[in-house]
């Protein structure tokens, strides 16, 4: 069986966009979050220059990349914490710049490359626009959200805009990690927790949680959801949400929603494999979602993706769910080319 290996969540940046975070990181009132990643994976040091490099290049050398590992296409994305760490007017600027860069590097590789739009939470109306003009005009696959901006969640009703565009343009949002928000970071600083091992998938996590709660995918039904890393935790503890929020629901602790939690999930969520390369938790997503909520990722270049596609080629699965896995999911949520 011939199949593509479609990874749907490999990370790009612009020099510019680059160059302002750390024009954000020299100055007050940083997030405490974003500072401890200045202080890391985002300094400007000489280990962290290939993966800067890589970052950078959506281009020939990715593509020899991917050649080296057989990787046939990259859905990609603005990375953490992308233009959310900005004021409105430079955050609008620096995320339509980005998406006519990635455009442009779509039209020259098409058969390689595809991608998802950056968007500005700041200023809502105008990221509406943004979504269409990336539907529109530049003929990108989807959304991606770098979670928190400035520490606000999307279920906030001023950021409904975003969500009547997606929908109408059919656009999925790719809600993507960063470090905490300012008002649960604190515990999360020590031990390096704010980091990917464990505050991404809590903040991310939460984020999803919250949309799901405030009601929103009753309101836009037909809204499409990623989320990365087997979910960030959410497959795992889906029965048991369901059950404790038929308890607050009993004790009037929280508003009845027409559907279970989980239903809602099930509905508007798919989730991907991107840095996770576990047997036991792809079964329980298989057993949990089907192989048809199942996306291959490998987080590239914060991963090794060499690993991942070993993973994915030898995973205990039918030949038909490898191929849902690695291609025609994707092809099915990202409207790429068969």
């Amino acid at each position: 069986m011939a199949i593509r290996r479609i990874a749907v969540e490999e990370a790009f940046v612009t020099p510019e966009i680059m160059t302002q975070w750390h024009v954000v990181l020299a100055g007050r009132d940083v997030e405490p979050g974003f500072a401890k990643m200045g202080e890391a994976i985002l300094a400007q040091t000489p280990a962290n220059k290939p993966l800067d490099d890589h970052l950078l290049d959506i281009g020939a050398g990715r593509i020899a990349h991917m050649d080296s590992i057989g990787v046939d296409m990259h859905v990609l994305s603005l990375t953490s914490p992308g233009v959310q760490v900005f004021e409105a007017s430079l955050a609008t600027r620096l995320a339509a710049a980005s998406n006519d860069a990635l455009a442009a590097a779509v039209q020259a590789h098409p058969t390689r490359f595809a991608g998802l739009a950056a968007v500005a939470p700041q200023d809502p109306p105008v990221a509406a626009r943004e979504i269409e003009r990336a539907a529109r005009a530049l003929g990108l696959n989807g959304l991606i959200i770098n979670s928190h901006t400035m520490g606000e969640y999307l279920d906030a009703p001023r950021y409904r805009p975003i969500f009547e565009a997606a929908q109408a343009f059919d656009m999925p949002i790719y809600l993507h990690p960063r470090e905490p928000a300012p008002s649960m970071v604190s515990p999360f600083l020590d031990y390096g927790l704010y980091f990917a091992g464990w505050g991404f998938a809590a903040e991310t996590g939460l984020h999803a949680m919250r949309l799901i709660m405030s009601g929103l995918f009753d309101r836009f039904p037909k809204l499409r959801m990623v989320l990365g890393h087997m979910g960030e935790g959410i497959p795992f503890w889906l029965q048991r949400i369901d059950n404790r929020y038929l308890l607050e629901v009993k004790i009037g602790a929280v508003d009845e929603l027409p559907k279970l939690p989980s239903q809602y999930f099930l509905d508007n969520f798919v989730i991907t494999t991107a840095g996770v390369t576990s047997m036991p938790a792809l079964r329980l997503c298989l057993d949990v979602l089907g192989a048809e909520r199942i996306l291959f990722a490998a987080d590239f270049p914060y991963e090794d993706d060499a690993e991942a596609v070993r993973f994915m080629d030898g995973a205990d699965v039918t030949g038909d769910e490898r191929k849902q896995i690695y291609e025609t999911n994707a092809c099915r949520v990202f409207k790429l080319n068969a």
